[in-house]
């Protein structure tokens, strides 16, 4: 068989697992890669150049610098400027989605709408509007930032230094400018005033707060001298249990225990804060003996509570104070190593110290019990644990926190000195002094010399699926080039479209493109389409610049779905959203991308 009908064969099954996601992107890409080198199709030699490769260097470089911008306050004394815009929704929209677009021009697409997200929940609770009509223009407007510089979005770098072998010259830091900034403005345009508009509006279901109204679950259960509960630990009531039950404390002479900290023994008149239904209160009553009870303070005015025991009364919930418990909102992205794993799997109370309260999911809260439930990207989770262990649980468990986060403005001198450095950094590849490449690393190095960013940070930083995904497909990219498999798609694209002008096979290659990263990784989608623009722009004997261009542009455009970018899938969860509510919006947004974007790349970079 052909080489390039290989090459054809291998990337049929990579797109199709990239598109069924039961595996990771950076798996899938590996393994790729390697059946490519079994087959001949890449050298043995040359499998893993990908990791040196200037585009996975630049990109990894992007990521620690967005670190240090944020841990040197500046994006946060951004973000307590917007929250001080007042109740109107566009003008909130304006502030929201202008400040993430600015800051992906710079930073990392994925990073910027993490730190403007809380501020779009808050925003949201405060002014009592559902988060829906905030999150997804905010996911959307993070993505067309992206377009406008070259470190915006990976597929920028890609496409930057794929430029590079084939001419020998780089797109510079500011090439994608005069396309990208015309077509994020229509674009935000568009948001603010019509956009948002086409977004469903799910208040009861969308709100963080409705779907984990957790005072209403919560009941306090007594410990009696009867009790078989009385005289064993938390562990061994739930290991009777047979059940991850959320017991989020253990109240005792008027003091409140975490539960997750609490390692003594339950003893007679000792209050027990969990989280239950009727069916899981029977099985305390059948198992733990435990019944309902009333702290001394209780007063009158609240709600009584009747809970199903032995006999099958049906149980109703009272409200309980729930402030001073430790409990954090985060939401799950797309790299976390919780997807498909469970809560056992992960044992978050002991190698973490979270404690999981509750999931919801589509913006509704799971009823299944939660041992069972097996999760996955954008699902929101209820936790609690430590203030000082909730942070790094989160990090370490690649999650977002969603919770109202206090914002604090960074130390001025580090400040300054991340700007600073930034801009040095710019003004070297202006100059060609040095390659991107060379220039964002250089930068991200005196960064961690000076303090700037812990060296701890920045090895968090990178994100390291990205990094694995690009460093394997360039490779397996570069087979399609040197297999004969571009030309051929080019062939044909070209022999269907010859009695048309080049601009519709542009036109063609824009929307091939956007469909492809609405399904798999826009780095991906990139990797892949680049040879076959720069075979089309050879076959109509025409620049490879505007063939390039496309293909950068298009594939940031991945509006359609919640998994064509991880931007759409973080606000999946918050927002309430469905699959299918993504291309209400979107839709409409790629044809006018389309629109503005084909005529701009023509009029800048001719054929």
């Amino acid at each position: 068989m052909a080489a390039s009908y290989q090459v054809f064969i291998l990337l049929g099954v990579t797109l199709a697992a990239f598109v069924w996601g039961r595996f990771r992107y950076d798996l899938v890409a590996v393994a790729a890669l390697l059946v490519a080198v079994i087959l001949g199709l890449v050298p043995a030699d040359e499998a893993f150049m990908g990791f040196g490769h200037p585009a996975v260097i630049t990109v990894a470089a992007v990521l620690v610098l967005s670190r240090g911008f944020e841990r040197s306050g500046l994006v946060d004394m951004i973000a307590e400027q917007a929250l001080k815009v007042g109740s109107h929704l566009m003008l909130q929209l304006l502030v929201l989605t202008g400040v993430v677009m600015v800051l992906s021009a710079v930073m990392n697409n994925v990073g910027a709408l993490a730190l403007l997200l809380p501020v779009a929940l808050r925003m949201a609770r405060e002014h009592n509007i559902s988060p829906s009509l905030l999150l997804m223009p905010l996911a959307f407007a993070s993505l067309l930032g992206g377009l406008m510089t070259l470190i915006g979005t990976p597929p920028n770098i890609i496409i930057a230094n794929y430029r590079a072998t084939q001419t020998g010259e780089a797109f510079g830091m500011f090439s994608f400018s005069p396309v990208g900034a015309v077509v994020g403005v229509v674009g935000l345009v568009f948001i603010i005033l019509l956009g948002w508009r086409l977004v469903p509006q799910r208040a009861s279901k969308a709100s963080t707060e409705a779907m984990f109204e957790t005072s209403n679950y919560l009941v306090e259960l007594r410990v009696d001298e009867e009790s078989r509960a009385n005289g064993w630990s938390l562990r061994e009531l739930r290991r009777q249990l047979e059940e991850p039950m959320p017991i989020l404390a253990v109240i005792r002479d008027e003091k409140r225990h975490p539960g997750h900290a609490f390692m003594g023994q339950l003893q007679a008149d000792d209050l027990l804060l969990v989280e239950a239904g009727p069916d899981e209160m029977a099985t305390l009553a059948d198992k733990a003996g435990l019944k309902l009870g009333r702290s001394e303070d209780d007063n009158e005015s609240d709600e009584s509570v009747e809970a199903e025991d032995g006999n099958g009364e049906e149980a109703k919930k009272r409200k309980v104070d729930t402030e001073d418990l430790q409990l954090v909102e985060a939401v799950i992205r797309n790299d976390s190593v919780m997807v498909n794993r469970t809560v056992n799997q992960l044992r978050l109370q002991n190698q973490h110290g979270l404690h999981l309260v509750a999931v919801a999911r589509d913006g509704g809260r799971l009823k299944q019990r939660l041992r069972d439930i097996r999760f996955q990207s954008g699902d929101v989770l209820l936790l609690q644990g430590d203030e000082g262990e909730i942070s790094e649980g989160l990090a370490a468990l690649d999650c977002l926190p969603l919770a109202s986060r206090n914002l604090a403005i960074g130390q001025p001198r580090l400040l300054m000195l991340s700007i600073a450095i930034f801009a040095l950094a710019i003004v070297a590849m202006l100059m060609d002094f040095m390659t991107s490449a060379v220039a964002l690393s250089t930068a991200a190095v005196i960064s961690l010399l000076i303090g700037v960013l812990p060296l701890r940070d920045a090895y968090k930083a990178i994100d390291g699926s990205i990094i694995v995904l690009l460093a394997a497909m360039i490779p397996v990219g570069q087979a399609l080039e040197t297999s004969g498999g571009a030309s051929m798609v080019a062939g044909a694209m070209l022999t269907l479209g010859n009695q048309w002008p080049p601009v519709v096979t542009l036109v063609a290659l824009f929307v091939i493109t956007m469909m492809l990263s609405d399904v798999i990784n826009n780095a991906a989608a990139t990797v892949l389409m680049a040879p076959i623009a720069v075979s089309l722009a050879k076959g109509f004997d025409a620049s490879i610049d505007p063939f390039l261009m496309v293909v950068a542009v298009s594939a940031s455009c991945a509006f359609l779905t919640p998994i064509g970018h991880q931007s759409n899938t973080l606000v999946m969860g918050p927002g309430g959203y469905r699959f299918g509510d993504y291309w209400r919006m979107g839709l409409p947004l790629e044809l006018l991308i389309i629109a503005v974007a084909i005529p701009m790349i023509l009029l800048v970079w001719p054929l």
